[in-house]
C-alpha cells in the first residue's frame, strides 16, 4: 500500500447511522470511586456528570469494536502489530505510525440512555439511580478467606441510542467498509461490552438500524441498513 493511498480523501458526504443498543445482562462500565465516603458501592459504573444517568463512552464501543475485528485478522494469540491490520480496519478506526496519519472514517458518539428507558427506571425502586448493585466475593486460593465487594451495572432491559457517522472518502470502498462494520456489529453482539464479560456481564443487542445520507452523497440508504440489520441478534 503506497504512501498516497494514506492522503486525507476528499468528503464525498456522510451516513449517519442510528440503532438502539440493548442491555441484555447487567452491564459494568466503571467510574471513578476514588473518594467514595464509607458504605458506597465499591465499583460504580460511569454516570452522565450532568444529569448522573449511566452513559456508555463512544471510546469504549470503539475499542470494542476494533479489538474484536484486529482479533479476528490475526492468526496468534496475540494481536498483530497495527501496521499489520487491514487497509479497512486502518481507515475505519484510524492509523499512525512512521510518520503517516490517516484519520478515521468513523466517529463514534457517547451513548446516552432513551427517555423511555429514563422513565421506566426512575419510575421503579432501583438500588441505585437507575442501576443495581452486584455482590460479588473474591476468593484467596490460598487462605480461603473471601473478600465482599459491590459492583453497579446498569440493568437488563435498559436502552441506550446508538450513533455513528461515517464520512464517504471513496465510492468503491463503502461496501467494503459497511460489511466490515456489520461484521464488527455481530462480534460485540457475541462477545461483551465493558468489565466482567466472563461472568456474564455486559452482553447487548444492537436493534433498528437506520441510515441517513448527509451531505447529498448518492448512496443506497436502504441497502447499507440492512446489511447492518443483518448483524442483529
Amino acid at each position: 500500500m503506497g504512501n498516497d493511498q494514506y492522503n486525507q480523501k476528499s468528503l464525498k458526504g456522510k451516513l449517519y447511522i442510528t440503532a438502539d443498543l440493548v442491555v441484555l445482562t447487567g452491564m459494568h462500565i466503571g467510574g471513578s470511586s476514588d473518594f467514595a465516603p464509607i458504605g458506597a458501592v465499591d465499583s460504580p459504573f460511569i454516570r452522565d456528570t450532568l444529569t448522573h444517568k449511566p452513559i456508555i463512552p463512544g471510546s469504549s464501543i470503539k475499542g470494542k469494536l476494533r479489538t474484536l475485528l484486529a482479533k479476528l485478522e490475526s492468526n496468534d494469540y496475540w494481536l498483530n502489530a497495527i501496521e499489520q491490520d487491514s487497509n479497512t480496519l486502518k481507515r475505519l478506526f484510524g492509523y499512525s505510525a512512521k510518520k503517516i496519519a490517516v484519520p478515521a472514517r468513523l466517529q463514534f458518539f457517547d451513548l446516552f440512555i432513551t427517555k423511555e428507558t429514563d422513565e421506566r427506571f426512575t419510575a421503579i425502586d432501583t438500588d441505585t439511580y437507575i442501576g443495581e448493585i452486584k455482590f460479588e466475593n473474591t476468593i484467596d486460593r490460598i487462605t480461603g478467606n473471601a473478600n465482599p465487594r459491590q459492583i453497579e451495572r446498569v440493568s437488563a432491559g435498559a436502552k441506550f441510542e446508538f450513533k455513528l457517522i461515517y464520512n464517504i472518502e471513496n465510492y468503491e470502498e463503502i461496501d467494503a467498509d459497511i460489511n466490515t462494520l456489520a461484521k464488527g456489529f455481530d462480534l460485540l453482539q457475541n462477545d461483551y461490552l465493558g468489565g466482567h464479560g466472563s461472568r456474564g456481564y455486559g452482553r447487548i443487542a444492537l436493534r433498528n438500524f437506520k441510515v441517513e445520507v448527509k451531505g447529498g452523497a448518492n448512496v443506497d440508504t436502504a441497502k447499507f441498513a440492512k446489511i447492518l440489520e443483518g448483524s442483529e441478534s
